[in-house]
This record gives C-alpha cells, sequence and structure tokens, in this order.
C-alpha cells in the first residue's frame, strides 16, 4: 500500500492560494469601498479599535477570574479593565480619537511596509517580486504623508490611505498566488 501524499499536499496547496486569490479580490473590494467614502471608512476603523480593546478587556476580566487561584488576580483585572474603558472611550468618543488612531494607522502603514520592501528582496528573484516592492514603497509613502498632514487629515486620511493599501496588499497577493499556482501546474 502506497501513500499518495504529494498529491494530497499539491491540492492542499492549490486550495490555499485559492483562498489567498479571494483574499486579494476581497481587499481590493475593501480599499475600494474605504477609497469612496474615507469618513465612513476612518469611523468604522476607529469603531473596530474600539470593538476589539473592549472585548479584549472583557476576556482578560474573565481570564483574571478563571486563573484566580494562580495569583496576580489584581494585575491581570486591571489590565482588563484599561483595555476596557480604553475600548468605551473610543467607542463613545469616536472623532477625537480619529486623530490620535490617524497617528497610529500612519505608524503601522510605515512600518509594515518596511518590512513588506524587505520580503520583496527576500522573495526576488521571484515571479512578481517587483509588486511586492512596489505595495512597500508605495505603503512607505503613504505613511510619510499621513505625518506630514496629520492633524488635519484625520476624519478622512484613515480611509482613503487604508483603501490605497488595501488594494495594493490584495494587488500583489492575487499576483504572487497566481504565479505560485501557475508553478505549481507546470510542475
Amino acid at each position: 500500500m502506497t501513500n499518495d501524499t504529494s498529491g494530497e499536499i499539491d491540492r492542499g496547496l492549490k486550495a490555499a492560494l485559492g483562498f489567498t486569490i479571494a483574499l486579494g479580490i476581497f481587499l481590493i473590494i475593501l480599499g475600494g469601498v474605504a477609497i469612496a467614502r474615507p469618513f465612513f471608512a476612518t469611523v468604522a476603523a476607529t469603531l473596530f479599535l474600539g470593538l476589539l480593546l473592549l472585548l479584549n478587556g472583557i476576556f482578560q476580566i474573565i481570564y483574571a477570574f478563571q486563573t484566580n487561584i494562580r495569583g496576580n488576580f489584581w494585575l491581570k483585572f486591571l489590565g482588563g479593565l484599561i483595555y476596557s474603558v480604553g475600548g468605551l472611550l473610543i467607542m463613545f468618543n469616536p472623532l477625537p480619537s480619529l486623530i490620535a488612531l490617524t497617528l497610529v494607522v500612519g505608524i503601522s502603514i510605515l512600518v509594515s511596509s518596511i518590512f513588506q520592501v524587505i520580503l520583496a528582496f527576500e522573495l526576488r528573484p521571484a515571479r512578481h517580486w517587483d509588486w511586492v516592492l512596489l505595495s512597500g514603497i508605495l505603503g512607505i509613502i503613504l505613511g510619510i504623508l499621513i505625518w506630514h498632514q496629520w492633524p488635519e487629515n484625520s476624519t478622512w486620511a484613515v480611509g482613503i490611505l487604508l483603501g490605497i493599501n488595501l488594494i495594493f496588499d490584495g494587488l500583489w497577493i492575487i499576483l504572487f498566488s497566481s504565479a505560485a499556482r501557475k508553478a505549481l501546474r507546470e510542475a
């Protein structure tokens, strides 16, 4: 009895690449929506961040009670409480929170784009590595643009720049996954 694990691996890899292509398409669509409605995308991102912080805080408080026997209850509880309060403050004051979020998004786009440029050079000479590089360079430029006009751009910058970043990320994911899928077919 022989196992044909290479066929199973190829099918699994093809399915994973299909998922990544679908993810790339979703990111492009999401980016287009963010660009079309930048204020709403910015507010939605702010509210989503507040919700994530609130949920994190709630789960940390639950964790503090469940692991009370191991000690450090008050440290765990206070950490969860701080996250919860921070999340609620953002959710109930989204417009003032936009200023801070704009700065955080600018830093995040800049730092992740620097890593993306590094990734591009690690992928070189793979097909479409240059799209990863272009996406990273554009992300670096977008991060710098956010800082340059901050805080005046806080009501629209996150939505537009996040939308642009999502579109380019979706594009390079599609191109790179398509090239990998093609290489699998040819192998």
